[in-house]
């Protein structure tokens, strides 16, 4: 029986789908390229008659290309710069996702 294409991670991040190539630089590390899927969604709440604005960008890739990140390493995404808010976190399913902040 053929495995399903979703138990692979590569599979699913091919950068002739909709993935992307970031350029991740650890601290005091070398800068090297892993695929993901960009998403910044933008959020809007309201509390009584404050309002905020934001967004929080994220990049969901292979869990074992990010093991070693930490908080505050550097992540270039589309020509953006972001650095990291926590380590990564792990789905389950073999990717984890880079909560990021711009710098």
């Amino acid at each position: 029986m053929p495995t399903p294409s979703w138990d692979n991670p590569d599979a699913f991040l091919s950068v002739d789908d909709f993935a992307l190539e970031a350029n991740i630089t650890p601290q005091g590390g070398v800068s090297r390229p892993v695929r993901g899927i960009f998403d910044e969604p933008y959020f809007n709440a309201q509390l009584g008659e404050y309002e905020a604005d934001s967004s929080e960008p994220r990049l969901t890739c292979n869990e074992l290309d990010v093991t070693d990140l930490a908080p505050h390493d550097s992540v270039e995404v589309a020509g953006r710069a972001y650095y990291l808010a926590t380590y990564p976190q792990a789905d389950g399913t073999g990717l984890a996702v880079l909560r990021l902040v711009p710098e």
